[in-house]
Formats: C-alpha cells, sequence, structure tokens
C-alpha cells in the first residue's frame, strides 16, 4: 500500500472508469469530492455505482456532475435529483444481489473507493460500520483507493482488508456520518406499540433505522431474549443491549450474535460497536439470504412503505415516476420472516403523509413500483391498528387496511372498494 496525497490518489481514476463508492456513515467524501474538484475537466463517462451514500457528493452537483454518470442501485438525498434526470439512473435490485453484478463481471469495477481504520499490527484495516455490498466491491474491482481514518471504528466479522489489497491510499482525520436519534412523535408511538404487540419472547428482528423502528424498541422493555439479525441498525438497540432483553440466545445462526452488514446512528453507537466481539458485521450476501434469514426463530421483520393500496401491493422506492430510494433488503427480509418459524413480515406506516395524503390507497399511483407483491404481504400496521392480510381475499383486504387508514379517508377508500368490488 502506498500512503499519497489526496491529488495524487484522484489520478488513479481514469476516463470511462466504472467506480464504486462505499455508502452510508462510511461515504469517503474528502477522496471522492478531491477526484471531483481535481479531475472533473479531464475525466468523462466516469461511472459511480453506489447504494445509499451520505454527506455532499460534489458528482451529483455542477460543474463536476459534467464528468460523471450516477448508476445508483439504491437512491439517497444527496443524488436523488440527479438520479431522476438524464446525469444518472437507478438500479432496481435488491440488496442480497448486487453483489453478483460485481463477481459475475455483469458490472465490472474499475476502481473501488473506501473508507478504512488504520491497519492492525497484523496489517489489516477495517471498513468500519459499512460492510454490505463494499466487501465484494473490494474483492473485484481491479484498483482499490482508501481513505484511512482513524475515527472508523474496527468492526468484528468479515469486514477486514489488508493493506497489501490497497493500491493507494490518502490519510485523514474525521469524524464519520452520525444520525442523532429524534423525538418520537405521539403517532409513532402509537405504531411501536402495536407492533411491538406482535413481536414474541425469543424473536429475531430486523428493523432500520428511524422513529417507527425505535418507537417499536422502545416498547420492548419488558421482552426476553431478543436476538438481532438485520441489514442495519440503529441506535435503538441500545438500551435493550444494556437490560439484557436482547441476548441472541435462541437464533439459530450466531447464536448470541448481533448480526448486521451495516449500522448508522450516533457517536454512543459507533463507540458500542468498536472492537466488540458481540456485533458481526457481514455482507450483504449473507445478512439478507432468505435461506439464512428463515434458519432463525420467529423473525420479525418490520419495514415502512410510501403507499400500500388496498390489495396490499406495497410501493416503497418511488413516488410515482420519481425514484424516491431502492428496493434495498425489504423482500429478501419479508421473504425470510414469512418462511421463519413463527415469523412475522410486518409494514408499519403513519396512516398518512405530513401533508396529510393517506398512505393507503385505492391503487398505487401512476408509474410507482410494486416492491413487494400483494401475495407477500402480512401484517400492516399504523397508529390506527394492526391487520393480517395473510390468506385474505382482495375484498377483505381492502375492508381490512380501510379499518386502519386515517378516519378522514375511510369514507373516500370504502368508495373505492365498492367501485372496484361491488360491496
Amino acid at each position: 500500500m502506498k500512503i499519497v496525497s489526496i491529488e495524487k490518489a484522484a489520478s488513479f481514476v481514469k476516463p470511462g472508469d466504472r467506480v464504486f463508492v462505499q455508502g452510508a456513515a462510511m461515504t469517503p467524501n474528502a477522496l471522492i469530492n478531491a477526484l471531483c474538484e481535481e479531475r472533473y475537466t479531464e475525466l468523462e463517462n466516469v461511472e459511480v455505482i453506489s447504494i445509499h451514500t451520505d454527506g455532499e457528493v460534489k458528482y451529483a452537483l455542477p460543474p463536476y456532475n459534467k464528468a460523471f454518470k450516477i448508476n445508483s442501485c439504491f437512491v439517497g438525498g444527496n443524488v436523488r435529483k440527479a438520479v431522476n434526470t438524464n446525469q444518472g439512473d437507478y438500479i432496481p435490485i435488491f440488496l442480497s444481489e448486487i453483489q453478483l453484478l460485481f463477481r459475475k463481471n455483469i458490472l465490472p469495477l474499475d476502481v473501488a473507493i473506501v473508507q478504512v481504520s488504520p491497519p492492525d499490527r497484523h496489517g489489516y484495516c477495517s471498513l468500519g460500520v459499512s460492510v454490505d455490498v463494499a466487501l465484494p466491491a473490494i474483492q473485484t474491482a481491479k484498483k482499490v483507493l482508501a481513505q484511512i481514518n482513524p475515527q472508523v471504528p474496527r468492526t468484528h466479522g468479515d469486514g477486514i482488508i489488508h493493506i497489501s489489497n490497497i493500491d493507494f491510499a490518502v490519510e485523514v482525520d474525521m469524524p464519520i456520518h452520525t444520525y442523532e436519534p429524534t423525538e418520537l412523535s405521539e403517532t409513532d408511538q402509537m405504531i411501536g406499540k402495536h407492533v411491538a404487540g406482535l413481536i414474541e419472547d425469543g424473536a429475531t428482528l430486523q428493523l432500520g433505522i428511524g422513529n417507527i423502528p425505535n418507537a417499536v424498541l422502545a416498547n420492548l422493555q419488558n421482552h426476553r431474549r431478543l436476538g438481532i439479525h438485520t441489514e442495519m441498525f440503529s441506535d435503538g438497540i441500545l438500551p435493550l443491549v444494556e437490560k439484557g432483553v436482547i441476548t441472541g440466545e435462541e437464533k439459530e445462526l450466531k447464536t448470541g450474535k448481533i448480526v448486521t452488514c451495516f449500522a448508522a446512528g450516533s457517536q454512543k453507537l459507533y463507540d458500542f460497536i468498536d472492537d466488540n466481539p458481540s456485533v458481526h458485521f457481514k455482507e450483504a450476501a449473507f445478512t439478507n439470504d432468505t435461506a439464512l434469514i428463515r434458519k432463525n426463530p420467529k423473525v420479525t421483520a418490520i419495514n415502512s412503505a410510501i403507499e400500500i393500496d388496498l390489495t396490499g401491493q406495497v410501493c416503497a422506492d418511488s413516488i410515482g415516476y420519481r425514484h424516491f430510494s431502492g428496493v434495498g433488503g425489504q423482500m429478501d427480509f419479508i421473504r425470510g420472516a414469512s418462511l421463519s418459524e413463527g415469523g412475522k413480515p410486518i409494514f408499519a406506516i403513519s396512516s398518512v403523509t405530513p401533508k396529510g395524503i393517506s398512505k393507503i390507497t385505492p391503487a398505487l399511483k401512476e408509474g410507482a413500483g410494486v416492491t413487494t407483491t400483494r401475495a407477500h404481504v402480512h401484517y400492516v400496521a399504523t397508529e390506527y391498528g394492526v391487520v393480517n392480510l395473510y390468506g385474505k381475499n382482495l375484498h377483505q383486504r381492502a375492508k381490512a387496511l380501510i379499518s386502519i387508514a386515517h378516519p378522514e379517508h375511510r369514507e373516500e377508500l370504502s368508495k373505492a372498494a365498492f367501485d372496484r368490488f361491488g360491496r
């Protein structure tokens, strides 16, 4: 491994290269922004492929964006505008399968740009809190550029890379991205109570980041022997670990371990993760493998949606034609939970948007993608209750979903159901 200046590292990307950028809290912003600033007048047709990235990424901004094209596997706020124009595009793909794009040379990588911890005495660096698809990227890319940062937590599991596998590196000392928990609303708390009522002792949980997952976790203080096998987690698990609620003792796969492929939260969360052998970071091909997920008992997968139609179709990646996020691992875990012994796949949403628009709709918006089919949907929870759609016909589903819609929208939804089903 050669330590070089950030300007020198930027020179190793060539016109026409396909470049992978590590995401989430580990986004190597200093290195990728130096690449943009130093080279944008010389480069052209550089394809940037990633999942969700954070912070300012100048390849999505003028004048730098003239040299780059974004090909996003999960759309974050910092590239959303670009992806919805001719400056970028979106690849709908399960998180568990992104690695196949690299390993099967469907999208062969010229360069992988990552952020890592300093090497230990054996020469190994850690990919920190974002192993997900970064591990297969560095294993297959022709060249690896690394941003070495002492503020990167050293994580246990598979997210390690030896210095001999890093071609060039730059040294920085800066905080990784943090995400502070926000205050729970009354709606969040009500949804959290409804969902928590579905969770049994000994369950294996999959949750994401945000107020609803945190509200669910806040209502699990009296549960016992819970486990975590998830694609990501945040601060909400910390009180339950401290209280001994999360033990993982009933998990079949990596018993006693918190298993994830990435994490995002506060500095307190990263301090908990740092050099903690109870937390195992694996690549997404492992955490999101349905065949592995289902081995755990009572897998309870809690996911969100942008909208759900009256038959149970879920859209979670677009608002009409506008790409908003991505397929991610939703289907991986919804299916894994439904196949797990005693498992429960759950969608937890507020009944309306901040503008008062119903999230339970007669039909998905024109152009909206079906992220999860109606055949896969079981439990749906809002602040007005929980329904189970499994085994129900279309009319019964509509009736159930209307019962947990916002009261101001129930009459309109009932009329739409009558127009469709004649009853």
